[in-house]
């Protein structure tokens, strides 16, 4: 048995707008309805028309967007004006032919439901029939047509999509055409009517009768219909209600386990063939498993039917309004208490699901609008060029024996690939030897060869292209790849030498090294990769911490402070640039990453993505900690100035995130200009499967970052290896430039934020000053005694407890947890571990509070 509890937020006292109730509003389902009654009549009026006019307003619309609308609508001799005459051209002309008219019932029923909540037909069983009549009857029209004066003249009939079709059968099928549909149409009405055997066919058609038909249809007008009841009907074998009328479970069903509730919590209402409901003998249509009605009050009470109502104690002021997402959970509670049907529905279902981002319901992403325009870039390759560089690439190979059977080149936006196969016998050795004579004969800077190409079983001859073109940003992300990828962290780096944008998550690599020389990218790369973050990612979802030695790369960033930074609770500044906040806030992650593992430890979960499905199906309690847990990616510009100042102090937090965060939902990108040895670690580099390398300056930094030569071999300017395992991916990293981050960060700073940004915990420095932890409890916070109830109480000395218990803010309620320690009420700090409670119960706490009167 569940009992409800709710935890609520502090509430907002004022109504704000939004999508949900402009939907849900009856006058705007009114007036939609009424819109798309009138349109559906007035297309019925223009196809009819256009069986007389349409050669004469086919010219007249096709030269619509060159000649002005008023000339254009002078002209049209459909009865709807250019409005019908242009509607009717592209259904009946362009789309389907006469089929077109199949459209009109559906837009109709969908505008007198909205008016009148009432239907004729099912719009799923219609759906599906149209979709197949829409196709089946324009292609006849159009296999027709095929054999009389062509499609112009019989427009009308079949129109562009059924003539297409019926060319592309004819040119398969020839004369079987007419066969190919019969068969069609017989596969549908198997399907549609579902027949199983021959001799059901007749009665199928016997049940469609038109008296039935008639029958079913003035039922259906008397309440709105529900798609689900035919098949319920059907499908599903008649059961007793399992409750009586005072709602409790009848003799006969009270171990019903699989009773569902209806929208009041009293059961499933099912229909026998006649339409009367089974439960109590009314008329009645209605299938539902809608969350019960939630009145504010004390007990549990019956309407006027006798079915129970559920009911929640109203805490909160009169005037204040509810909250739109209520942290309601369930508990554990004592079973001798009287059994509830309406706890039988999980709270997810009777309440909706948690969605976290209702905190900041009105923000709005970035747009595309934001970025520059894609720039067409003139200067590419030519077949000149491509022509020119093979026959090099031929004379060049031959100049030494080998010759080749093949080749073929592939273009992208920076290298173009020439892909050759050599002849048998020809030792790959020879040819990847000969890398710098062919540069030398094709007067190119980073000539690369992969030999061989994984896969393939050819040799990869990558050779500069003379014009480079740019990758905007507005490029890749305006691609449909970007925008509907599904991955949890999308990040898109640019686009691959077949000039194919590249997307990859971030929580599957779970951890990326970059490097690169000064000035050849790598803060570019940075801040596509935040960037492509930003476009894809709520607030609540996604928190970042960036740690900036240099100070100026990331500055920009810090006008989303209070949406997607987070930062030590005393810190002044939420990107980091001193080295000693760098220890502090590494220290503080690995911290937050013991207590997430402890949160997925009591909640039975593997991993973040477990865990925050079922804290948003509510059953997971907030009061005993839980919450929804964002993703947190950590940012580092600069290893190699931490290594050189903090050395094993930065290293060792690193290499535990590393190991361990991917699984709670902490991922790391961390970029170098000097990948040496002593910067990129054997440690650390054990952790990174992930790594990007732009031009190096050695084959020796080459092989540290990415274990194979071939980065110093780059040409710049944003060309870069990817290496996730044992595949090298060569990239042209996209180009963001600094005014399109900054109005990105402008748009988002602009927006309602939280009241702080996302605090990571407090990590206490052992070896810090000692003197400046002295508490003087004789100025003790006001809140104090309150505060020392609140932990002896629950026997949970937890900063994170005072605040929710108190609606404190983290700060304050870290200076109230060091006045209880010095107090005697807690112990020690212990890390990611809670504080001992060092008073077993009131008494002994009151004891003490007049001992520091």
């Amino acid at each position: 048995m569940s009992k409800k509890h709710q935890y609520t937020k502090p509430r907002r006292t004022t109504s704000n707008f939004s999508l949900t109730s402009l939907v849900t509003d009856r006058r705007f389902k009114l007036t939609l309805g009424l819109i798309t009654m009138v349109f559906a009549m007035v297309l019925s009026a223009a196809f009819v028309s256009y069986f007389w006019s349409g050669r004469a307003d086919q010219s007249t619309v096709e030269a619509l967007w060159r000649v002005s609308l008023t000339d254009s609508g002078r002209d049209v001799q459909n009865w709807m004006g250019i409005f019908g005459a242009f509607f009717a051209y592209l259904f009946v002309y362009k789309w389907f032919g006469i089929a077109s008219f199949l459209f009109l019932p559906f837009m109709f029923q969908y505008g007198y439901f909205w008016v009148t909540e009432r239907k004729f037909f099912s719009e799923r069983s219609y759906l599906f029939g149209m979709l197949f009549w829409l196709f089946w009857i324009s292609t006849l029209m159009g296999y027709v047509a095929l054999f009389f004066e062509g499609r112009n003249s019989w427009s009308f009939l079949c129109g562009g999509i059924g003539f297409e079709l019926a060319f592309l059968l004819n040119s398969i099928f020839g004369g079987a055409t007419i066969l190919v549909l019969l068969l069609a149409l017989g596969i549908y009405i198997v399907f549609y009517y579902d027949i199983s055997q021959i001799d059901a066919l007749k009665s199928r058609f016997e049940s469609a009768s038109s008296g039935s038909i008639a029958s079913s249809f003035k039922k259906t007008m008397q309440k709105p219909y529900d798609d689900s009841s035919d098949f319920i009907r059907e499908k599903m074998q008649p059961r007793p209600n399992p409750f009586d009328q005072k709602g409790n479970p009848t003799p006969n069903n009270a171990n019903n386990s699989g009773a569902a509730t209806n929208k009041n919590g009293a059961g499933i209402i099912v229909e026998d063939n006649k339409g009367k409901d089974i439960n109590n003998g009314t008329s009645n249509f209605e299938f539902n498993l809608q969350p019960p009605k939630v009145n504010l009050g004390k007990n549990i009470t019956t309407n006027k039917t006798g079915e129970p109502t559920f009911s929640i104690e109203d805490t909160t002021d009169v005037n204040e309004v509810p909250l739109v997402n209520p942290l309601i959970f369930e508990e554990e509670t004592d079973l001798n208490q009287p059994e509830n049907p309406a706890d039988k529905v999980p709270a997810y279902i009777r309440f909706g699901l948690y969605d976290p981002k209702l905190d900041l319901m009105k923000y709005v992403y970035p747009e595309w609008d934001l970025l520059h325009p894609p720039v067409q870039n003139k200067l590419r390759v030519t077949r000149e060029e491509l022509e020119a560089n093979k026959e090099k690439i031929v004379e060049t190979l031959s100049h030494f024996n080998i010759s080749i059977d093949t080749i073929k080149a592939t273009v992208g936006p920076t290298v173009t690939l020439y892909e050759i196969v050599p002849q048998a016998g020809i030792k790959i050795s020879k040819i990847k030897n000969l890398e710098d004579d062919i540069a030398l004969s094709l007067s190119a800077l980073g000539i690369r060869i992969i030999a061989p190409i994984p896969g393939r079983g050819t040799i990869g001859i990558e050779v500069p292209n003379k014009n480079r073109e740019i990758v905007s940003a507005s490029s890749v992300f305006s691609t449909e790849k970007f925008q509907k990828s599904e991955f949890e962290l999308p990040i898109v780096l640019g686009k691959t030498i077949s000039n194919e944008v590249f997307v990859t998550d971030l929580a599957k690599m779970p951890h990326l090294l970059m490097a690169g020389a000064t000035g050849q990218g790598k803060s570019v790369g940075l801040n596509i990769i935040l960037t492509s973050l930003l476009y894809k990612k709520h607030p609540a979802e996604l928190k970042l911490v960036l740690v900036d030695p240099k100070k100026v790369e990331l500055t920009l960033f810090n006008r989303i402070e209070k949406h997607f930074l987070a930062m030590l609770p005393n810190s002044e500044e939420a990107i980091i640039t001193d080295t000693k906040k760098v220890v502090h806030t590494l220290n503080s992650l690995c911290i937050e990453m013991d207590i997430r593992y402890g949160l997925l430890k009591d909640a039975a979960c593997r991993n973040i993505k477990e865990y925050n499905e079922k804290f948003t199906k509510r059953m997971l309690n907030p009061n005993e900690g839980h919450r929804y847990l964002p993703y947190i990616v950590l940012v580092i510009d600069e290893l190699a100035d931490l290594m050189m100042t903090a050395g094993k102090e930065v290293e060792t937090p690193i290499a535990r995130l590393a190991q361990l965060a991917r699984a709670i939902g902490i991922h790391l990108i961390v970029a170098t200009q000097r990948p040496s040895v002593n910067v990129i670690t054997g440690i650390i580099k054990a952790n990174f499967p992930a790594r990007l390398s732009f031009k190096v300056a050695s084959k020796v930094d080459s092989r540290t970052i990415l274990d194979t030569g071939g980065a110093d071999q780059l040409i710049g300017q944003g060309d870069m290896l990817l290496s996730n395992g044992s595949d090298i991916i060569r990239l042209q990293c996209a180009f963001v430039a600094t005014d399109e981050v900054e109005k990105i960060c402008d748009h988002i700073g602009k927006q309602q934020g939280y009241a702080t940004p996302y605090l990571l915990p407090e990590f206490e420095d052992e070896n810090g000053d000692q003197e400046s932890k002295v508490v003087d409890l004789a100025n003790r916070d006001s809140m104090f005694e309150e505060a020392a109830r609140v932990v002896v109480m629950h026997q949970q000395g937890s900063t994170s407890l005072i605040q929710r218990k108190l609606s404190l803010g983290y700060n304050r309620a870290g200076r109230l947890m060091d006045q209880l320690e010095a107090a005697g009420v807690v112990g020690a700090f212990e890390g990611s571990k809670a504080r001992k409670v060092l008073v077993a119960d009131e008494t002994q706490l009151q004891e003490l509070m007049r001992s520091l009167a």
